[in-house]
């Protein structure tokens, strides 16, 4: 089994900047895909990037240059750094483990990009 748990949610301002981070514990193996998707009200699920265990990264098309995700192995935990926020971002955010075939998914952040 494994467990994530995310933090580092909360209400900003547009333009402004949040750091989430997501703890994996457990059954956790190096070869895995780690990912943050995200579902604002109304909406389905989307991917917003995503990180293999070598760097590999890819994004979705509207927070390229605004992203990044990157992984700490040692940790097993991965992050999303988010600048010049925007209020279309505004939806829950999820952390996703993929790893032979079965998907993990964190319990949801948060966040509210509002004035």
């Amino acid at each position: 089994q494994v467990q994530l748990v995310e933090s580092g949610g909360g209400l900003v301002q547009p333009g402004g900047s949040l750091r989430l981070s997501c703890a994996a514990s457990g059954s956790i193996f190096r070869s895995n895909v780690m990912a943050w998707y995200r579902q604002a009200p109304g909406k389905g699920r989307e991917l917003v990037a995503g990180i293999t265990s070598i760097g590999s990264t890819n994004y979705e098309d509207s927070v390229k240059g605004r992203f990044t995700i990157s992984r700490d192995n040692g940790k097993n935990t991965v992050y999303l750094q988010m600048n010049s926020l925007k209020p279309e971002d505004t939806a829950v955010y999820y952390c996703n483990v993929k790893q032979y075939g079965l998907d993990y998914w964190g319990q949801g952040t948060q966040v509210t990009v509002s004035s």
